[in-house]
C-alpha cells in the first residue's frame, strides 16, 4: 500500500492551491523585495558612512582667522619695493574704505619691464588697480590693457589722461574701463570694474604722487 501523498496547500487569496508558475512567480517576487530592501539598506549605511568622513574633516581642517578681504599694507611694501628700483614709486593715498589685497613688483614677459602693481577692494565692493610702469613703454601698456583702444582722454588731478572705455564690452573682464598717463618715462594705468567716481578718486591720489601740477 502506498504512502498517502500530501495533498498541496490551498493558497486563501486564490481558494485553489498554486501552479508550478505561480509559486516561481510568488518565490521570484519574494527575492526581489529582498534584494530591494538589502539595497536600500546599504545605501543608508553608505550615506551615513560619507556624511561621518565630512563631518571628521570638517573638524580636523584647520580654518583660517584671515578676513574675507585681506587688507594689505601697501604702503609698507612699497617701501621695501622701492630698494628694487630706481624710478620713485607711486604710493596714492586714498580715503577710508579702500582695501588692498595685493601689492607687488612685476617684470613683463615682453621686454622685461618692471611695474608696480596694487590691486584694491574699493567702498563698494568693485575691482580696481592702478600699474606703474617703471621705464615702461607703449608696448607695455598696450599688453597691460589687452591692447584696448583709446576712447578718449579727460583731466582728472591736473593730469590728462588717456581713457579706455570698453564698459558694452562682455568680454572685457577686469578691464572695463581703464586710464593711462606717462610723466618723465613712467607709464601708469589705473583699470578695473569701479565707477567713474571710484575711478576719479584713485586717479586723483595717483596724480599727487607723479608730478601734476
Amino acid at each position: 500500500m502506498s504512502p498517502k501523498q500530501k495533498q498541496p496547500a490551498i493558497v486563501a487569496e486564490l481558494g485553489r492551491p498554486e501552479t508550478a508558475e505561480e509559486t516561481a512567480a510568488r518565490k521570484a517576487e519574494d527575492s526581489r523585495k529582498h534584494r530591494s530592501k538589502q539595497t536600500s539598506t546599504n545605501l543608508w549605511l553608505s550615506l551615513l558612512a560619507t556624511l561621518a568622513i565630512a563631518v571628521v574633516l570638517v573638524l580636523l581642517v584647520p580654518r583660517s582667522d584671515s578676513p574675507a578681504d585681506p587688507d594689505i599694507d601697501y604702503t609698507a611694501l612699497a617701501v621695501d619695493a622701492q630698494e628694487a628700483v630706481d624710478a620713485p614709486l607711486a604710493v596714492p593715498v586714498l580715503p577710508d574704505g579702500w582695501k588692498a589685497n595685493a601689492a607687488e613688483l612685476r617684470t613683463s614677459t615682453t621686454g622685461g619691464v618692471t611695474s608696480w602693481y596694487v590691486g584694491f577692494i574699493t567702498p563698494e565692493r568693485d575691482f580696481l588697480a592702478y600699474s606703474q610702469g617703471v621705464d615702461g613703454n607703449s608696448t607695455w601698456l598696450a599688453n597691460l590693457l589687452d591692447d584696448h583702444r583709446v576712447t578718449g582722454q579727460t583731466t582728472i588731478g591736473g593730469q590728462q589722461w588717456d581713457v579706455y572705455d570698453d564698459r558694452d564690452d562682455s568680454d572685457a573682464g577686469n578691464l572695463e574701463y581703464a586710464l593711462a598717463t606717462d610723466v618723465d618715462g613712467q607709464f601708469y594705468a589705473v583699470y578695473g570694474t569701479a565707477e567713474d567716481a571710484e575711478f576719479t578718486t584713485l586717479a586723483t591720489a595717483l596724480a599727487e604722487q607723479i608730478g601734476a601740477p
